[in-house]
């Protein structure tokens, strides 16, 4: 028998003839398609050449130019219609959120006795709240003046609750003799009670009697992001209720002092910037996500500016319905303090020991004390032209005032103030108490 197995040279290995043969014949098929491959190379190029001219004028060639026409075409409509499904989703998403919140939203009329001849309304594009103005408390008349009962001012508000718990801006139902009317989104008008304002913050709550109504709920507005789109609705102007209008969160935590033609101001603090459109009559309004939770209470607009409006953070509020709900009223603490905050140049001007804190002050009347007497900060030993530089480890500054930082705590709580008192700097305690 013929043996098939031979011996390599080079390593002494066994090698099979048959796994020899089968190699040479791959190493000839590679050959035989590296030929093929140059044949048709080569064909392939001259063609190329050939119809060159063709392919740099193919916009000559009405066959060319439908298939390239026809692949543009289909990229642009498929783009399209992302737009349009990205788009329709959208405005389905805010149509879901205001068909949801609309009804829970009312309107806020004040009506009070007038002269007769006297105008009900000044300009309201000079009001920098959100509602339409109301007249001066002290309107002037005697007790012999003939008067009549007209519309002063309109707000908003909304529903929080089943049986008539309406929050609104402090500003809105401020007058102690106005009557209040809330007119629902399906037209129907009760007679409201103002339950409580709230001294730190523009904030009340009032009442209607009435049961199973639509109400919101409060969202966490510490989630809140720059950027995010928020609803607005309101009574604009005090004609159009329930008017609606969307924008984007502007910014967070703003710090400003919001007045009005009458002489009234209120310090806002770490409240929400908006351009969604808001008009006089969006007083009290909610700010909504898009899931209709509300975010934020619509109080105020920046004069001269274009969609630049401002609302109270929802956890500001969350509190207040809480002691409303549980005590029918709301409790705050405070410090009993008169004070400016200090700036460098303040201190070259008075040859002030500090540049920086809240120096007490007393204030222009004889009755604005700089120590209120019998108040916390009296029985802690504070005096005119002491300086408190930080509260509880907080420093006071102008985004950061004692009336801000007293607020954010309820009777019966401690701060430690750091006190620059009479050349030397000290800690004192001081426990909080109730505002009467």
């Amino acid at each position: 028998m013929e043996n098939n197995t031979h011996i390599s040279s080079e390593s002494n290995t066994p090698v099979d003839t048959q796994q020899y043969h089968k190699k040479r014949s791959r190493n000839g098929s590679v050959v035989a398609r590296a030929l093929f491959g140059i044949v048709f190379g080569f064909i392939g190029g001259v063609m190329a050449f050939s119809i060159l001219p063709y392919v740099k004028n193919y916009a000559q060639n009405p066959f060319i130019r439908k298939i390239f026409h026809q692949t543009s075409d289909q990229n642009i409509k498929a783009t399209n219609d992302i737009n349009t499904v990205v788009s329709t989703a959208e405005d389905t998403t805010v149509i879901n959120t205001v068909e949801k919140a609309s009804p829970a939203v009312v309107s806020v009329v004040i009506s009070q006795d007038v002269p007769k001849l006297q105008s009900a309304f000044g300009s309201p594009f000079e009001f920098p709240f959100f509602m339409m103005p109301q007249d001066n408390q002290n309107n002037g008349s005697s007790d012999q003046a003939p008067t009549q009962k007209q519309t002063i001012g309109q707000g908003s508000g909304f529903l929080v609750s089943a049986d008539g718990l309406i929050v609104t801006n402090k500003h809105v139902v401020s007058s102690k003799t106005a009557d209040y009317t809330i007119i629902g989104s399906d037209g129907k008008k009760y007679s409201a009670k103002v339950l409580a304002r709230d001294p730190n913050r523009d904030i009340a709550l009032i009442k209607i009697d009435a049961k199973d109504l639509p109400y919101l709920q409060l969202g966490n507005s510490d989630d809140v992001k720059v950027g995010q789109t928020v609803v607005a609705i309101g009574n604009s102007l005090g004609e159009f209720s329930n008017t609606v209008s969307k924008g984007i969160i502007s910014g967070l935590k703003r710090n400003l002092v919001a007045g009005s033609d009458f002489g009234g101001s209120e310090r806002l603090s770490d409240i929400i910037q908006t351009d969604a459109a808001i008009n006089p009559g969006n007083s009290g309004g909610p700010l909504l996500d898009v899931s209709g939770n509300v975010i934020g209470v619509n109080v105020a607009m920046a004069q001269g500016a274009q969609s630049i409006g401002f609302a109270l953070p929802a956890n500001q509020i969350k509190k207040i319905i809480d002691q409303v709900q549980s005590t029918g009223k709301i409790t705050t603490a405070f410090l009993g303090v008169r004070y400016i905050i200090l700036t460098p140049d303040m201190q070259k001007e008075q040859s002030l020991p500090l540049d920086h804190g809240a120096l007490i002050l007393r204030g222009d009347k004889m009755t604005d004390f700089a120590v209120i007497p019998g108040s916390p900060a009296d029985k802690a030993g504070l005096v005119e032209n002491d300086i408190i530089t930080e509260i509880d480890n907080t420093a006071i500054d102008s985004d950061h005032q004692i009336a801000d930082l007293v607020a954010d705590h309820k009777p019966g709580d401690v701060l430690s103030l750091t006190v620059w008192h009479k050349g030397e700097t000290k800690t004192i305690s001081v426990t909080l108490e109730e505002r009467k």
